[in-house]
């Protein structure tokens, strides 16, 4: 049995127990709230492993809930899956622009959602592995085990998928990986999202490590392949 523990946050109670139950099921251990306050208490009091937030909540929106979470250290890294009914790409991308790391849009296959926890889950499992190693290119620097990121010294606050992303990169600068590559190894699994994800974790990620993110230096765009990452 799984000890990982799901913070569950939707105003629509009957979505809640479809699931909980499946989670459960799967192994876990389920926490729920159907507003945003609960929700911030619960994180704070409960520190889930994992978190699945509606984007609409009747007291305070996902995006502002997922903004918090990510200025806030203590909850900076906690994988958040977004559950929603909106269905713009406009919409998702400003998710994934706050740190959201997935996206499951309504009406869907509650084992979708279990599948897309255990991704999540064992990506991080697999990144708590690695205790003490840090990788360098150029003046970015990756602590693996601390999982934070220095350029030129100074700390950067990174998502759970851009510190993903990075580490690719770090690990074979210079090489070019594709768009589907990149995604598989971020995300841990076959991802089947909209098309512009992967370069708005990219875009994100040059706001901040380049001096010009207009005009990258360090993550550089291999045209009509994916991305590579060079030392500047």
């Amino acid at each position: 049995m799984s000890t990982h523990k799901i913070l569950v946050v939707d105003d629509d109670k009957s979505i809640i127990e479809i699931v909980q139950a499946y989670l459960e099921q799967a192994g876990y251990s389920v926490l729920t709230a159907t507003d945003g306050t609960t929700a911030m208490h619960l994180l704070h009091s409960e520190k889930p492993d994992l978190l699945i937030l509606d984007l609409m909540l009747p007291d305070r929106d996902g995006w502002d809930i997922t903004s918090t979470i990510r200025n806030d250290k203590r909850l900076a890294t906690l994988p958040i899956i977004m559950l929603t009914a909106r269905v713009s790409d406009s919409e998702k991308i400003l998710g994934l622009e706050l740190g959201a790391d997935d996206y499951v849009t309504k009406p869907f296959n509650p084992r979708e959602i279990v599948a897309r926890v255990r991704a999540n889950l064992r990506r991080r499992q697999f990144e708590q592995a690695e205790q003490t190693e840090s990788l360098e290119v150029g003046p970015l620097q990756l602590d693996l085990g601390a999982r934070t990121l220095m350029l030129n010294g100074e700390s950067i606050e990174v998502t759970p998928t851009e510190f993903n992303l990075l580490k690719i990169f770090m690990e074979s600068p210079g090489h070019t990986f594709g768009r589907e590559i990149l995604l598989e190894k971020a995300l841990g699994y076959g991802y089947e999202g909209f098309g512009r994800t992967l370069d708005t974790h990219i875009r994100n990620l040059r706001k901040k490590i380049e001096p010009d993110p207009n005009n990258p230096i360090y993550i550089q765009t291999v045209y009509s392949i994916g991305y590579r990452l060079v030392e500047g």
